[in-house]
């Protein structure tokens, strides 16, 4: 398996590009004309503004439900395959799970702060990893992020990240004051974690050339066990991944 076969979820609606809903849809209409193995074309939605998708000439293969909404919306016909939610206090993932009854074909990932890894998620649903916001506060620390996949992959838990990943490389976000982390040094942490080494070493790294050089290395066993964990990544931008793939020569 590539290791970067539909990585990119489509975040267009999202801080910090915000796109209005008509540019959004344009430009994944756009995305998904060309067909760019790197991109899912899974449109993410709040569910607040769900209902905007309905009377639109053009409709997302694919939707991803943000959950921002006291009670999810129901959706029909839309082609929603993915419900992201926080895991409310004091509450399981299992619960969480029970009380949704999402139906077939569609697939809960709960939200949870990686520092908070004793987690018992039941079979077909997944967990989500905030990687940044809009405050330094919001990027989490190498060693919560590294104990989130270490406890993915021991648990065989897959899992979706969202926020903040806006490059591949790990680097410094002088706005902010803080290291934003990278999405290829993310997902070849999991690679790590998959064969047994921990992934901080790896997250924490800025050095392109060592990323480059072990992510050549990965082998199809490898990649295959960590996409099946590391489903996707949201980002606000779907050209820049591909052109910094493309600029480290990772992809053609």
């Amino acid at each position: 398996m590539n290791l970067y076969t539909a990585l990119v979820d489509d975040a267009g609606l999202f801080p910090p590009t915000s796109l209005h809903m008509d540019e959004a849809l344009a430009r994944n209409q756009r995305d998904l004309e060309r067909g760019d193995d790197v991109l899912t074309h899974r449109f993410l939605c709040p569910a607040s503004r769900l209902e905007r998708l309905r009377g639109k000439d053009y409709r997302p293969r694919r939707i991803g439900l943000i959950a921002d909404t006291s009670t999810l919306p129901d959706w029909g016909d839309l082609p929603v395959d993915y419900v992201e939610m926080k895991l409310p206090p004091d509450t399981s993932v299992e619960e969480l799970a029970g009380r949704l009854e999402l139906g077939a074909g569609v697939r809960l990932f709960a939200e949870v702060p990686p520092r908070k890894m004793s987690v018992d998620v039941p079979d077909g649903v997944g967990l989500k990893v905030r990687c940044g916001g809009t405050t330094a506060d919001a990027f989490p620390p190498v060693e919560h992020l590294g104990q989130f996949i270490r406890s993915c992959v021991e648990s065989g838990i897959p899992f979706k990240a969202s926020a903040g990943l806006h490059h591949a490389v790990r680097h410094f976000d002088p706005s902010l004051g803080v290291d934003r982390h990278g999405f290829l040094n993310l997902l070849l942490g999991v690679c790590e974690a998959v064969e047994g080494r921990d992934p901080a070493p790896v997250l924490r790294t800025t050095d392109v050339g060592h990323l480059v050089r072990m992510a050549t290395a990965v082998q199809e066993d490898t990649a295959r066990r960590a996409r099946q964990l590391m489903v996707s990544y949201g980002s606000c931008s779907t050209s820049t991944p591909i052109d910094d793939l493309r600029t480290l020569g990772l992809i053609s």
